[in-house]
């Protein structure tokens, strides 16, 4: 868990009891970030260091077509942010926002999201710049961007 304190101007609640609903993790991300200082406030699609995506065995499948797509959105589980702070004061400001008006991972359900740059598939592993989060985080989905145009590239 992130650290306990509480900054002046913050607010903290009590959180609920029990969970809601469940996920399932379907790999880890591999970063070359250990420490929460260490990582980027939002990833670096173009200069950004390469970064693993090891997709868990029993999903291989799920990655046919995905090398179709240049870039792809990931969403992963900050499994060591606080989850409590409603109000928050950001780094380098002095005064509070609500969580849901700022990209902290501080947040009731630590889900981060980014688009990243698809670099190569090798198997179960897809190679990607652009992520800003610690090595070993748990990868919560992958699915294409859209926005982005298409690679052209046919599929096996």
């Amino acid at each position: 868990m992130d650290d306990e304190t509480i900054r002046p101007g913050e607010t903290a609640i009590e959180l609920p009891i029990a969970y809601d609903a469940s996920i399932y993790f379907i790999g880890h991300i591999r970063t070359p970030w250990t420490e929460r200082g260490q990582c980027p406030r939002q990833g670096d699609r173009i200069n950004g260091p390469e970064c693993r995506l090891e997709i868990d065995a029993r999903w291989r499948e799920a990655l046919t077509s995905i090398d179709r797509y240049r870039e792809l959105q990931i969403l992963y589980w900050m499994n060591f942010a606080r989850r409590d702070l409603v109000l928050q004061v950001a780094r380098g400001r002095d005064v509070a926002a609500g969580t849901f008006a700022l990209r902290s991972p501080a947040r009731p359900n630590p889900i981060a999201s980014s688009i990243v740059t698809l670099l190569r598939v090798e198997g179960n592993v897809l190679v990607v710049r652009g992520l800003d989060c610690l090595d070993g985080t748990p990868l919560v989905d992958v699915k294409p961007n859209y926005d982005a145009q298409s690679t052209g590239k046919p599929t096996p």
